[in-house]
């Protein structure tokens, strides 16, 4: 096939790449009226934007088709993180290869002298990130003098980190005559000031509305309780068996505590987060290209700029910020016309949220069930008989081997002993404590409580005990919503709480597993009746912290004397408390009670309830 507008080397490395047809934004920055000009570009993730600057720049690195041999690049490509860099390097070498173009990349955490030496020998593109790219520049092992074409990849991501300095003095370094082509999929107002500055007569191109979209990924959301978001996310895995997916986590530790566990459990994963090198990032990005591993779990360090083949699963352990970052995440899969799924796992306390997100982004999606451990066996029964019935080719000498193996065991026993066999290799669904489908009570039904079930936390006044941590402690470790809990009694030492009895098995169960570090200084049991009735009297009287009102007679040592928490560390009222996110889900480590203001969390000692 031949592509208008494309130098001939380049058409052949598209056909060769599986190309029939180019892209919106492909087709947009070559067309007549956009040949040499300044380009501020806005297009979706994952609408082939790399391969559009790689055409778009071709009439300045090629002349008359063929490469310059200058020893000073022609064209500079900076984009926001190393990840996004080295992708970029790999998509335009192979469409220059047949051109012979040499290709620098110069990134954070690789060899400094060794990008100096590439540079020393002549390059005609150097892809890199602004700081690397200034350092390079400083020392002079960079010149821009020659410079025919500046990109700028993820524009406003750049600006969003707070790269604005490097980049203007890398700008100012270059000739007053380059082209200047901004890509970024928003156009804020830093970006409109950028191109002001830097651009001449710019171009503006937008094909956000004629992108593929959301169109190739399907969107899907589930709502767990917050105990089960880790079962949810192996069930999810082992539903889809996508050939590589990806989980997104909101922290460092999180990846560290959620790869751990799916390790544990035989999965083939790898993690990527700031905490890891360049060069164990490129090892685990290898390892889902050669598919030695199939699941990679991240922070958003890798929402942009990592292509994976055959990537089909997005998994939101965490959500993301907000509608901005669901899309970057998301669009790790559904590229290049291919299809996919991104999975939003949602604790019940923010469906709302995830909701209003959703709407923001004009995307649908399908509210499913967490999937369970009778739907995986039914999907494995599926994949394995048609994995079976597959016709093969079969040798001489595994007949020889089934015609023994039937000379003992029967038909029935060999098939069994098969199937036994591939489901060996496969990880284990977990059960869920809820399955999801629990219609959620309106806020004021109440109805349910007259026999509740009281439970006794190891924690009081003395602790600082209030229902603004208490209240969302018992809905993570018990699994429930807070409409499933009644009355909260809190005395000098001990608390105790009603729950509903629709709700006490599953609340009971879900307390009995484990918890998570400092989760484990608060225990929770099941109390032998209601309080005494003096700690009601006392609340009456005011003495009591509990959920009807009144405030403790003095502060203790850090406690606020309004009962809003420690001095300095408490949360803002009426908010959430701590935690590793902005929105205060921390799905893989229950919260405790809030610590001193030396940093130092209260426990009941010789308090524990008897």
């Amino acid at each position: 096939m031949t592509f208008e507008n494309i130098p001939p080397l380049l058409d052949e490395a598209l056909t060769a790449r599986g190309y029939t047809a180019l892209t919106p934004v492909q087709t947009a920055v070559i067309a007549e009226e956009a040949v040499g000009r300044d380009l501020v570009v806005s297009a979706q993730t994952g609408s082939g934007k790399t391969v559009a600057f790689g055409l778009a720049m071709a009439p300045q690195i090629l002349d008359g088709g063929l490469v310059s041999l200058a020893r000073e690049p022609a064209a500079l490509i900076i984009a926001p993180t190393r990840e996004l860099a080295l992708q970029v390097s790999r998509e335009l070498m192979w469409l220059y290869a047949k051109a012979g173009v040499r290709i620098a990349t110069c990134v954070g955490g690789m060899d400094a002298s060794k990008e100096r030496r590439t540079l020393n020998q002549g390059a005609q593109i150097v892809v890199g990130t602004p700081g690397r790219l200034r350092d390079h520049l400083e020392r002079g092992a960079l010149d821009l003098s020659a410079l025919k074409v500046a990109i700028l990849d993820e524009a406003d991501e750049m600006l969003d980190m707070g790269f604005r300095e490097e980049l203007e003095e890398i700008l100012n370094a270059t000739p007053e005559g380059r082209r200047t082509l901004l890509f970024s999929a928003t156009m804020p107002k830093p970006i409109v000031s950028l191109a002001k500055r830097y651009q001449h007569d710019a171009l503006r191109i937008s094909t956000v509305g004629e992108d593929r979209g959301h169109g190739d990924i399907s969107y899907q959301v589930c709502t767990v309780a917050p105990p089960d978001i880790e079962n949810a996310v192996v069930n999810l895995l082992r539903l889809h068996e996508a050939e590589t997916a990806i989980l997104f986590c909101a922290t460092r530790e999180n990846v560290r505590r959620l790869h751990a566990s799916l390790t544990e459990r035989g999965f083939n994963v790898v993690a990527l987060s700031g905490e890891h090198s360049q060069s164990e990032r490129n090892h685990a990005l290898q390892a889902l290209r050669d598919r030695r591993a199939r699941v990679c779990v991240a922070t958003d360090v890798a929402a942009r700029g990592i292509d994976l083949p055959n990537l089909s699963l997005v998994v939101h352990v965490e959500l993301p910020r907000d509608a901005e970052g669901l899309q970057h995440r998301s669009g790790r899969t559904g590229r290049a016309g291919r299809k996919g799924t991104a999975v939003l796992i949602v604790p019940y306390q923010r469906r709302k949220r995830v909701e209003s997100m959703l709407r923001g982004a004009k995307i649908e999606a399908d509210w499913i069930k967490v999937p369970t451990a009778a739907d995986i066996r039914a999907k494995d029964h599926e994949r394995l008989l048609e994995t079976l019935l597959t016709p093969v080719e079969v040798e001489d000498e595994d007949r020889a081997l089934g015609a023994k193996l039937l000379e003992t065991m029967s038909a029935e026993d060999i098939a069994a002993a098969l199937v036994r066999v591939h489901r060996a290799k496969m990880p284990q669904a977990e059960d869920m404590l809820d399955d999801g489908t629990r219609e959620r009570p309106r806020d004021d039904h109440r109805a349910g409580f007259d026999d509740s079930v009281w439970f006794k936390l190891n924690v009081g006044r003395r602790n600082n005990a209030d229902p603004k941590w208490i209240l969302p402690l018992l809905c993570r470790r018990g699994g429930v919503t807070k409409n499933d809990i009644g009355a909260i009694r809190i005395a000098a030492n001990e608390t105790h709480v009603g729950i509903a009895a629709a709700a006490v098995a599953k609340f009971a169960k879900a307390i009995a597993q484990p918890g998570h570090d400092e989760d484990n200084d608060v225990e929770i049991v099941q109390a032998n009746g209601p309080p005494r009735e003096a700690a009601r009297e006392n609340k009456r009287m005011g003495r009591d912290g509990g959920r009807d009102g009144g405030r403790p007679q003095r502060a203790q040592l850090g406690v606020n004397p309004r009962g809003d928490g420690p001095r300095g560390d408490g949360p803002p009222r009426g908010g959430p408390r701590g935690g590793s996110n902005r929105d205060g889900v921390r799905p893989f480590r229950n919260d405790g009670p809030p610590p001193s203001k030396h940093g130092v969390r209260h426990k009941a000692k010789g308090n524990r309830p008897r």
